[in-house]
């Protein structure tokens, strides 16, 4: 009788979170900024494919890595948050919950299963008065292995991470105004430190968190409305 081939535990888990970066890294960036006027979310996308979407009245997603995969947790953010918002209340729905809920399910199928997912996730959800404790903004990010951070000001994910934040700590003011910001966002998403971006609308993919709309919070820009904010 043959031995099984033996991997120590930390090989294995190394080598997995070797290939989910990989993954990840081909994924283009996106960047969520908080403004003056709540959160926006703005995503490198040249397809017609959303790599930002609404979960419920005041939280957002993001997904870089392998679409099929993000996708099918944005899927299931949506159902966990109908589901609960049905069977409690919609002021049950906060972001955190869910955030925890992507983290459990993310870092279940790393531990788990031979092949881990190939996505990084932002969970942003904009404050509302309203409920207590729940008054300031929350960005998550949520990794390949389960680990989740949570962020004030800004957040990037995707490929070339280090060089985004850098230009974003360098320019980044809490309260920034929402055109600011925008532009801000492109830029760095650009990789442009000294401003000017070949990066045109057409491969920009915005969306915002607005704290003064009444009802849901997220709306997503046209491409008219998109050139005309960051001013091309």
């Amino acid at each position: 009788m043959t031995m099984p081939f033996y991997v120590s535990p930390e090989l294995l888990m190394a080598d997995k979170a070797e290939f989910a970066r990989k993954g990840i890294a081909r994924g283009k960036s996106i960047v969520s900024l908080e403004c003056e006027t709540g959160i926006l979310l703005m995503a490198e996308n040249a397809t017609k494919l959303n790599k930002i979407g609404e979960i419920y009245d005041r939280i957002a997603f993001a997904g870089v890595g392998k679409f099929s995969e993000f996708d099918q947790l944005r899927k299931l953010g949506v159902r966990y948050a109908d589901t609960k918002g049905y069977a409690y209340s919609r002021d049950d729905i906060v972001g955190h919950a869910l955030a925890n809920a992507y983290s459990q399910a993310v870092g279940e199928v790393f531990t788990r299963e031979p092949k881990p997912l190939e996505v990084e996730v932002i969970v942003a959800e904009i404050g509302d008065d309203r409920f207590e404790g729940h008054g300031s903004n929350a960005i998550y990010r949520i990794k390949f292995d389960g680990f989740i951070s949570d962020h004030r000001g800004f957040c990037v994910i995707g490929g070339e991470v280090e060089d985004i934040e850098t230009i974003l700590r360098d320019a980044y003011e809490d309260g920034m105004p929402f055109e600011d910001a925008a532009r801000l966002a492109h830029r760095a998403l650009a990789r442009a430190p000294n401003g000017g971006s070949e990066l045109g609308a057409e491969s920009i993919e915005l969306c915002v968190l607005e704290r003064s709309r009444k009802g849901r919070k997220f709306r997503r820009f046209t491409p008219e409305e998109l050139s005309a904010t960051l001013g091309e």
